[in-house]
């Protein structure tokens, strides 16, 4: 795997996260809380944004919940429904933690990490799929 791979994973997974970031800022108040299928689309942002943060880790251990973001623990996370309703401003500094920690992720990356394994047990594909994997779901 070369640096062209390392670039495309890179400027692929900033452009899906500026649009993700866009449809979060331009969302008027009227619509946080309306149905985008079954969730509110505050609750679609905020599963976006924690499924990114885990992702971006080496390793599925090594993910470490953000009081900040995740007040009510694990729970946050394997509940259907968080423990609070979040704000645009909460999850706009989300995002802002998840762009940062995205290139300090990518910056890091070698032909080595990118090809060795993801390190998530439910995910079998290597590091530079899991990249592809995630940016598809932002």
């Amino acid at each position: 795997m070369s640096n062209d791979l390392k670039s495309i994973l890179e400027s692929q997974f900033a452009a899906a996260w500026r649009m993700f970031v866009e449809c979060v800022e331009l969302c008027p108040e009227s619509h946080w809380d309306e149905l985008v299928a079954k969730y509110p689309f505050w609750l679609v942002a905020y599963h976006t944004l924690y499924c990114t943060d885990g992702y971006l880790e080496r390793r599925e251990t090594d993910f470490k919940l953000d009081p900040r973001f995740h007040p009510g623990g694990q729970a946050d996370i394997d509940e259907e429904y968080p423990s609070r309703r979040f704000t645009k401003a909460e999850l706009l500094e989300y995002a802002r933690h998840c762009a940062e920690k995205a290139k300090r992720v990518f910056a890091g990356e070698t032909a080595e990490t990118l090809s060795g394994d993801c390190g998530f047990a439910r995910r079998n594909m290597c590091r530079a799929e899991l990249h592809v994997y995630n940016t598809r779901h932002v």
